[in-house]
């Protein structure tokens, strides 16, 4: 990957706004940025809107190595680095570089959590990302691990292999090694709060009363760049 090479950490000169959104699944987040979405469109901002595993480039190829079951944590590890990769080329970056605000549900710090739960080096996961610029806010959406998985589970019965955390070998019963899997994730999200500068949401709260606390950040972020509609 040539990202490394070409694009700047820091250079943030005339950039957009980037937002991301982070949290176990169940959490809210997801609910939480698209209610941004629709917002800050209605206020007439160009918004790009990106999320996890998604690149049309890499996402077969992921697909198909999950289905078999196969892939090793380094494996794993290097299938979602190339999907965030080919994204953040073609749309992040440039989106950015734009003017766009970028909404991302998720970013490096899942990879950065999840990586390190399956047995891969901090370091070394953390220098396949060094790339990728820092967001302007990320939010941390915090529930209990019961509440996550009991979300989860009541809408889906059956959890996918790599889902579940099966290939670590946590639990015969798909059920209690997703609940073991995610409350290992949390755990690594709860280090970044303080070294990532995450805002720390209450995913147990109201939908509408975590929007309100979502938006007077964004609302803040906008305010600084002087990008108020």
């Amino acid at each position: 990957m040539n990202a490394s090479s070409k694009l700047k950490v820091n250079d943030k000169q005339d950039f957009g706004i980037l937002i991301v959104v982070e949290g176990i699944d169940g959490s809210g987040k997801s609910t939480q940025i698209h209610l941004l979405d629709r917002w800050l469109r209605s206020k007439g901002h160009n918004v790009f809107f990106t999320e996890w595993n998604s690149s049309d480039s890499v996402k077969e190829i992921t697909s198909k190595g999950k289905k078999k079951a196969m892939l090793t944590p380094t494996t794993f590890s290097l299938l979602h680095a190339t999907d965030f990769a080919d994204r953040y080329e073609r749309n992040i970056y440039p989106l950015l570089r734009a003017g766009y605000i970028v909404l991302a549900d998720r970013y490096t710090y899942t990879a950065l959590a999840r990586d390190i739960v399956r047995g891969c080096d901090k370091k070394w996961v953390e220098n396949i990302y060094n790339y990728a610029i820092k967001p302007d806010i990320i939010f941390y959406y915090k529930v209990p691990t019961e509440t996550a998985v009991n979300r989860i589970i009541s809408g889906r019965p059956k959890l996918k292999y790599y889902e579940a955390g099966m290939d670590l070998k946590l639990s015969k019963d798909e059920h209690e090694s997703y609940r073991i899997f995610q409350g290992m994730i949390i755990d690594q999200y709860e280090l970044m709060i303080n070294s990532e500068n995450f805002t720390v949401i209450d995913g147990t709260m109201d939908i509408e009363e975590q929007q309100d606390i979502a938006r007077k950040y964004v609302l803040e972020i906008l305010e600084s760049k002087r990008l108020l509609k």
